[in-house]
């Protein structure tokens, strides 16, 4: 049976890093998923470091044919709603998220990565990540109420066996920068109204605004995803990178049409106050698959993840 990247799962991280990659002119598209792939993720010990790889869907069947889902598609196209509002296409070829005990080893650890594969890959996005709070997001609500616990989330995530990308998922990661002065100057009330939720205990409001952000991402109706989302910026200019997996990409595209008004109902009230800077849909393989293509990488597996001892 596949297994899907232990990485995904990995909670309580106080540091995050999401390297954006794409494959550089000239470079050969097996040689480099397989040295991607060759980066070994360690135990995780005091100081480790988590590491979970994804690509872009359509790279990584050109080296995997049978290896994901047909249907499995990049971010390639902006999705644009009601008014215009725009959800942006950044679609990347690579993506390695690193999260970790504390930045230093993140850090380390990124550059590491980026020099190991520069013959190959160049970084051509990075966002870093920590936990607000524990579980709030800048907004100050909490963030996952609704996320499966990690019982569930195995079954969410994991593509079945049998089917094309078992033990895999299909990451959707994205940037959302929030409107702060404007969300700071709303009432609570207000907020509530936008998010669905009571500020203080995340109760679902009854009744629920219908231009709620619960109402228009409900999983009842769209399906189950895992969220790992995190908070990221300053204090001009922060907000939240969203990292949802699901083993259904189908799910995820539904809940950002939903947002943006496209099809029935209006649109995401939370798109007021917060507006996306990036978008790409990652395929993320198996444990398997990738410890697989990494034996094919020039030299076997490069030890470019360690760890401190236990």
């Amino acid at each position: 049976m596949a297994t899907p990247q232990t990485g995904i799962f990995a909670l309580g991280t106080a540091s995050h890093a999401y390297l954006e990659m794409d494959l550089l002119p000239g470079a050969d598209a097996s040689t480099t998923l397989s040295t991607v792939a060759s980066l070994r993720e360690p135990r995780t010990t005091i100081g480790g470091v988590n590491v979970v790889v994804g690509f872009r869907p359509e790279l990584w069947r050109s080296v995997e044919p049978d290896g994901a889902p047909p249907d499995v598609a990049s971010f390639d196209q902006p999705v644009v709603g009601l008014g215009g509002y725009e959800l942006p296409a950044t679609q990347h070829d690579i993506v390695i998220w690193l999260s970790g005990s504390g930045y230093d080893v993140v850090f380390d650890l990124s550059r590491t990565v980026v020099m190991a594969l520069s013959p190959l890959a160049g970084l051509a996005h990075e966002m870093v990540g920590w936990p607000y709070h524990h579980d709030l997001d800048l907004t100050g609500f909490v963030d996952g109420t609704e996320n499966p616990s990690l019982v569930e989330a195995t079954g969410v995530v994991t593509i079945p066996d049998g089917r094309p990308g078992e033990g895999g998922s299909v990451l959707l990661l994205q940037q959302w920068e929030h409107d702060a002065i404007g969300w700071e100057s709303l009432p609570v009330a207000d907020q509530e109204a936008i998010i669905g939720r009571s500020k203080a205990d995340s109760l679902e409001l009854d009744p629920r605004p219908p231009t709620s952000h619960v109402a228009r991402t409900d999983q009842d109706d769209f399906g189950k995803i895992f969220r790992r989302n995190i908070a990221y910026g300053t204090l001009l200019r922060h907000g939240t990178i969203f990292v949802g997996f699901c083993r259904d990409q189908q799910t995820l595209a539904s809940m950002l049409e939903s947002m943006v008004g496209i099809g029935d109902g209006p649109p995401d009230e939370l798109t007021t106050v917060t507006r996306p800077l990036t978008g790409a849909y990652y395929f993320v393989p198996s444990a398997e698959a990738l410890a697989e293509l990494g034996e094919r990488a020039p030299g076997g597996a490069m030890a470019v993840v360690g760890s401190a001892p236990a």
